[in-house]
């Protein structure tokens, strides 16, 4: 399948290239004959002002053809000039108003139709002979047909970003329900074990011997509990509730300290005692330890874990800083990438699935704020708060 899509997209630029050079060569050839039917046009008119300059009055009908042939250019700019290519002031479709604003309007405009075309040389007086030269610059159509191709190409890749765009909306829509798909299968393939586990720790109850394993078994199916709870609920709409952060942070930071080792400090400040936002708490408390479990595996069981929490006008900042090994600065936005991990082992999915939280489900932001490789890093969750 991922062969056939290459493949497909590979001819679809072949394609579009062939048409874009095709319309490059035939516009080109289109441009030739339009320039020779333009030359034609360009002499007859000059043929016309030689007629009117030399023409008799009494001859009405020929007089009355050449002034519709000289007001038939509406198009192709004429500049008129004698012999030794002094401008005559004659001139046809250029703006007049800048000619007489700018003094080197028309020296400016000759030296241009010189670079795009040989002049019209017409005898304008026979005894003495009197040349005047015509100078003629682009028709408004030709150069139409110039940008045509330029035109065309733009409208291809303007195409064929919005095929991209289109392609990588439908591939991260499959991986999002690939990813969906996967926690709520492991919640569900989690479920008869855990349930199979309460009827023991139950059964066990029934002994006083077992009195001293029994809390910790309790607890140990409390978390598990706790996890199939949280890959349930990826892909539902989460029932948000309005909650304490401060009491959140609390909570999962002393679990995480129980578990950190003597060796690591986690350290929590507050700007005042309690900022409340509408949250899912075990949501929220999943993005929270996913932060500080990366925070651990990126000191190697040893150094500080700052959690700094703040109201700033309508929102609540949560900064998570580690003196851990750092990420590069390249690497910020791919940590969030499914997949993506520096570890020797993992999924790469912590961070996805923490970003798809802070995100979708409770519309915030979360970004790596800043890293220095051999020092550590902060992440930042930004909630709107309420009152």
């Amino acid at each position: 399948m991922f062969q056939k899509g290459i493949t497909a997209r590979n001819i679809f630029i072949l394609f579009a290239l062939l048409v874009v050079v095709g319309s490059v060569f035939y516009s080109r050839y289109l441009s030739k004959q339009l320039a020779v039917a333009d030359k034609q046009k360009v002499e007859i008119w000059a043929r016309s002002q030689s007629y009117l300059s030399q023409s008799n009055t009494n001859d009405q009908q020929g007089l009355s053809l050449a002034i519709f042939i000289a007001s038939s250019n509406t198009d192709i700019p004429i500049i008129e000039t004698d012999e030794y290519d002094h401008i005559t002031g004659n001139f046809k479709n250029l703006d007049s108003v800048a000619a007489r604003k700018d003094s080197q309007y028309l020296t400016k405009k000759l030296a241009s139709f010189k670079r795009q075309n040989k002049p019209i040389v017409v005898q304008i007086q026979s005894k003495p002979i009197v040349e005047n030269k015509y100078y003629y610059g682009e028709s408004h159509l030709q150069r139409q047909l110039r940008y045509f191709p330029l035109a065309q190409l733009l409208v291809l890749m303007l195409f064929f970003v919005f095929i991209l765009m289109v392609q990588r909306a439908r591939n991260r829509n499959t991986q999002n329900l690939l990813w969906v798909g996967m926690a709520k299968e492991t919640a569900h393939q989690l479920g008869t074990p855990l349930s199979s586990l309460e009827g023991w720790v139950e059964l066990l109850k029934e002994y006083p011997e077992n009195a001293a394993i029994i809390p910790e078994l309790q607890k140990d199916l409390s978390r598990l509990m706790l996890v199939s709870d949280r890959f349930g609920k990826i892909g539902s709409s989460p029932v948000l509730e309005k909650k304490d952060i401060v009491a959140q942070i609390e909570e999962m930071a002393n679990y995480m300290r129980r578990r950190a080792g003597e060796k690591v400090k986690i350290d929590c400040q507050y700007t005042k005692p309690s900022f409340y936002a509408n949250i899912s708490p075990p949501l929220f408390d999943w993005v929270i330890e996913n932060l500080l479990k990366n925070a651990l595996d990126a000191m190697s069981g040893k150094g500080g874990i700052t959690i700094k929490a703040k109201q700033d006008d309508a929102n609540i900042i949560v900064d998570i800083s580690d003196t851990g090994k750092g990420i590069p600065h390249d690497q910020f936005a791919k940590v969030f990438e499914p997949g993506f991990t520096t570890k020797k082992r993992g999924w790469g999915l912590g961070l996805a699935l923490t970003k798809r939280i802070v995100e979708e489900y409770h519309k915030g932001k979360i970004s790596v704020l800043s890293s220095e490789v051999g020092k550590g890093t902060t992440f930042r969750i930004v909630l709107k708060a309420v009152e």
